[in-house]
């Protein structure tokens, strides 16, 4: 178990406060004592639709996250007018949520007092924005690289944001370099240091690339949390509909009521029909029971990604992007590559 200790006796003493009325609440919901507060309301996450904004080019990196449509240049105030006009248009969708990625290169820079207007746009019109942690790049192996910066990173942001109820946290994303065990007390003991991440606004991902969350949904370190899960067809063999939807609603456990599909997408720009019941293609039978499993069970989702992400051969964009970007400096638009893509993805958020 990673062990976090602080030189300042009065912040280790909250903690520890934190951590037995932690343990308290969770005894006595065992008992089937219901605590106000302890926990987020469990009977739907369908109140997150929304979208990966990403770098393009992918999150995983040693530099700052500069994700599509920004420039490194950009103050606060651009960045906040680019991110508005993106925003207007994915909001004509149905759009209220928006997932973006952190790493420690981008917490705590000159570039972070401008990226954060991409956060603080959202949250004044409403949105629900969920910051993630991306590790250092592909050679990191899916573990955090330094635990030290990877705290000092998130004290920032929970200090920042603690007290704002339209942002949500995810400490990390996709742990795949952990054991189930390991990544569940990596996770148990990050929300012990960082008090101000309230459980009913913190995401724990599954197992793997936040694959499974039975493990994680069976550990009663983390009954008050979210729960973040993965889902693309490229994981997996070729599966019927039936067979997809059964493997989606195996892997998320007893705890779809508590689940969010961080991640979940196919291809947009090849013309794929995902209207069509009776498609024998893997993707569209794919993204038909993902959102079939969401509609199901009332779960939120943030579809990767908008814009960003790694381009698919030569094209210059992700395939799997939801829209195509236009203009210059703050005139972005946005357009919708595939519109069966944009209703299929519509129908499993509840629209």
């Amino acid at each position: 178990m990673t062990r976090f200790t602080s030189s300042d006796d009065r912040v280790s003493g909250r903690r520890l406060l934190l951590a037995v009325v932690t343990a308290l609440v969770t005894a006595l919901s065992t008992l089937g004592v219901v605590v106000a507060g302890s926990s987020p309301a469990a009977a739907a996450t369908n109140q997150f639709r929304g979208m990966n904004w990403a770098v393009l080019g992918d999150n995983f990196s040693t530099g700052p996250l500069v994700i599509q449509g920004l420039s490194q240049s950009d103050s606060n105030a651009t960045v906040r007018a680019k991110a508005n006009a993106l925003y207007d248009d994915m909001a004509t969708m149905g759009v209220n949520t928006v997932r973006l990625p952190i790493n420690t290169h981008t917490v705590g820079t000159t570039w972070w007092n401008a990226y954060r207007g991409a956060i603080d746009a959202a949250t004044a019109r409403g949105f629900k924005v969920i910051l993630a942690y991306w590790e250092d790049g592909a050679a990191s192996g899916g573990k955090i690289t330094n635990i030290a910066a990877w705290n000092t990173m998130w004290s920032k942001v929970t200090s920042t944001y603690g007290a704002n109820t339209n942002v949500y946290f995810e400490p990390m994303n996709e742990p795949h370099g952990y054991s189930s065990a390991d990544w569940r007390n990596v996770a148990a003991n990050w929300m012990s240091y960082h008090y101000s991440a309230v459980p009913a606004r913190t995401l724990i991902g599954g197992t793997g690339y936040s694959q499974d969350l039975r493990d994680v949904c069976n550990d009663s370190r983390f009954s008050g949390t979210l729960l973040s899960f993965h889902h693309y067809a490229f994981f997996y063999s070729a599966m019927t509909y039936d067979a997809f939807r059964s493997h989606i609603q195996t892997r998320l456990g007893n705890c779809a009521s508590r689940a969010v599909v961080t991640e979940f997408g196919a291809p947009m720009s090849t013309g794929l029909n995902y209207a069509n019941a009776s498609s024998t293609d893997n993707f569209v039978r794919h993204i038909r029971a993902v959102t079939q499993v969401m509609r199901d069970n009332q779960m939120g989702g943030t579809y990767w990604p908008a814009v960003g992400g790694k381009p698919t051969g030569t094209s210059g964009f992700d395939s799997y992007s939801m829209f195509a970007m236009s203009g210059s400096g703050t005139g972005l638009n946005l357009a919708v590559r595939n519109t069966s893509g944009r209703d299929r993805v519509r129908y499993g958020w509840g629209l």
